[in-house]
C-alpha cells in the first residue's frame, strides 16, 4: 500500500486499486501503526470467540486483529474497498468479511458465539447510528471498544455537572458503563479531521445496580426532559400521577428543576415515579401459592413457591412461544430478579400454574403479565413430563399469534427479541447455557 498525491483526500492504491477516503461516507483512515495496535488490544481479542470491526477501511485496526480471536468478522459498506479485503482474506476460515452496511446488518445470529466484542474506528457521519444498531438493547455484544469524535465520547461518557452530560449519556449509560481510555489528535488520520478524537470502553451494566423501570417511559422522559435544556421540567414533562411538587418532593429537588441537574439514578427514580412504582424491587414472592402434584400430575396439596423449589418437589408450568406472520418466535431474556434461571433466554411467556388454574388459562394469563399483550387462545403444542430437564416442573407447550409489538415487563423480563427459529436452533445446539432449562426442553420437543 502507498499514498500517491498530496490531495486532502490522501488517495491510496490497493492491489492496484485507487481508494480514497470518501467524504459522504465521513471516512478518515487512521494511519499510526502503533496506535492501532493499541486501540486493537483494548478489546482484548486473544483467544476470543467472536471479534467484530465495522468499517475496517484500509485495515490499520485489522492487521492487528487477525489470527487473535477465534473469529473475526469485518464489516465493510464501501464498494471499493470491501472487495479488496475479501480477495484479500480469501481461504482464511477464521475471517468472514461482509459487504454490508453496519448500521442495518443483522446481529441476531451472532447470539451463537456467546461473547462477541466489537471494535471499530467509526466514521464521523454514521458513527452513532453504528453504536445505536450495535449496542441498543437486545444485543448480544458483550464489549465494545470505539474510536469516535471527542465531542461524541465525552457525552457518552459524561456524568451529572460534566460539560456533555445529557440525553445521549443517560440513553446509553442505562445499560453500559462507559469509560474514556484515551483522547487522539487528528494528525493520526489521513486525510486529517479538524477535531479531536478518542476511543471508549462500553461493557454491559450490571442490572443489579439500578432499580428496574419501563425503557419506554424513560427514554420517552428523558428525551422530553433534554428537548430544551434552558426550560425548568415542569414545562417539558407530562403531568405527573400526584403532582409535579410531589415527584420533586420524592427526588428531594425544587420545583424549578432542569434536566441536567438530575444523574442517572435519579432519572430512573423519575420514571420509576411515572410508572408508580415506588419502594424498592421486591422480584418474586416465595409465599406464593402452588399446586403440588405426584409423579402421575395429580394434585397433592399446596405449598409456597420457595418450598417448592429449594425441595425440588413437583408442580405445573406452562411454557407460551408467541409467533408472529413472519414465523419468528419471540424470546425473552429473563430478569436478574428471578429467582430461577435469572438472565437466561427463556420462551415468549412462561410461569406456574396458580392453584386450581388450568394449563390454558394460565397461558393467556402470563402472556398477559410477562409480555403485555392480550389473546384469546393457545394452540397446545406439546407436554413435558416433570424431571431435571425441566425443573422439576410437568410442562405445556401452547402456542400464540401475535403481529404487533410487545410490552414487556421489566420486573419479569430484562428484554426479548424475534428470532427465526433457524437462528434459535444453531443458538441452543451451540450454547444450551444461555437459557432456562425448561425452555430448551420445549424448544427440542416442538422442533424434534
Amino acid at each position: 500500500m502507498r499514498s500517491q498525491g498530496s490531495g486532502r483526500r490522501s488517495t491510496r492504491i490497493i492491489n492496484g486499486q485507487e481508494v480514497a477516503p470518501r467524504r459522504s461516507m465521513g471516512q478518515n483512515f487512521l494511519v499510526d501503526d502503533s496506535l492501532a495496535r493499541w486501540i486493537a488490544d483494548q478489546v482484548e481479542p486473544d483467544g476470543a470467540p467472536f471479534v467484530v470491526e465495522p468499517g475496517p477501511g484500509l485495515g490499520a485496526m485489522t492487521q492487528h486483529l487477525v489470527g487473535r480471536p477465534q473469529h473475526l468478522t469485518l464489516i465493510e459498506k464501501d464498494h471499493a474497498l470491501a472487495p479488496e479485503l475479501q480477495k484479500k482474506f480469501e481461504g482464511r476460515e477464521d475471517v468472514t468479511v461482509l459487504h454490508e452496511d453496519a448500521t442495518r446488518v443483522c446481529i441476531r445470529s451472532w447470539y451463537v458465539h456467546g461473547d462477541v466484542r466489537v471494535i471499530g474506528n467509526l466514521p464521523y457521519s454514521v458513527g452513532g447510528e453504528i453504536l445505536k444498531h450495535l449496542l441498543t438493547p437486545p444485543t448480544p455484544v458483550t464489549l465494545a471498544v470505539f474510536m469516535l469524535q471527542k465531542e461524541v465520547c465525552d457525552r457518552l461518557a459524561a456524568r451529572v455537572g460534566e460539560d456533555g452530560y445529557g440525553a445521549l449519556s443517560l440513553l446509553v449509560q442505562r445499560d453500559w458503563d462507559v469509560e474514556m481510555l484515551r483522547v487522539v489528535p487528528p494528525e493520526v488520520f489521513k486525510p486529517r479531521p479538524k477535531v479531536d478524537s478518542a476511543v471508549i470502553r462500553l461493557t454491559p451494566r450490571d442490572p443489579r445496580t439500578l432499580p428496574v423501570c419501563d425503557r419506554r417511559t424513560f427514554e420517552r422522559l428523558v428525551r422530553l426532559g433534554f428537548s430544551q435544556r434552558r426550560k425548568q421540567m415542569k414545562n417539558l414533562l407530562p403531568g405527573p400521577p400526584g403532582g409535579w411538587q410531589a415527584l420533586v418532593d420524592s427526588l428531594g429537588k425544587t420545583a424549578t428543576l432542569r434536566a441536567e441537574e438530575l444523574s442517572l439514578e435519579e432519572w430512573v427514580s423519575l420514571s420509576r415515579f411515572y410508572e408508580n412504582r415506588h419502594g424498592s424491587d421486591a422480584g418474586q414472592k416465595a409465599s406464593e401459592m402452588f399446586d403440588v402434584v405426584n409423579e402421575n400430575n395429580e394434585v397433592t396439596g399446596q405449598l409456597p413457591r420457595g418450598e417448592v423449589h429449594a425441595r425440588g418437589l413437583l408442580h405445573r408450568a406452562v411454557h407460551v412461544f408467541v409467533i408472529n406472520a413472519r414465523g419468528e418466535v419471540y424470546l425473552q431474556k429473563r430478569s436478574h430478579l428471578k429467582d430461577v434461571s435469572p438472565l437466561k433466554w427463556d420462551s415468549s411467556a412462561a410461569g406456574h400454574l396458580d392453584v386450581g388454574e388450568s394449563y390454558a388459562a394460565c397461558a393467556i394469563r402470563e402472556t398477559r403479565e410477562e409480555v403485555g399483550i392480550d389473546i384469546t387462545g393457545t394452540e397446545l403444542a406439546a407436554r413435558l413430563p416433570a424431571g431435571a430437564h425441566t425443573d422439576h416442573e410437568f410442562v405445556e407447550l401452547h402456542l400464540a399469534r401475535h403481529n404487533g409489538p410487545m410490552h414487556p415487563l421489566p420486573e419479569e423480563i430484562a428484554t426479548g427479541e424475534w428470532f427465526a427459529p433457524g437462528l434459535i436452533d444453531a443458538w441452543v445446539a451451540a450454547r444450551p447455557q444461555d437459557f432456562a432449562k425448561g425452555f430448551v426442553s420445549c424448544w427440542k420437543a416442538w422442533r424434534p
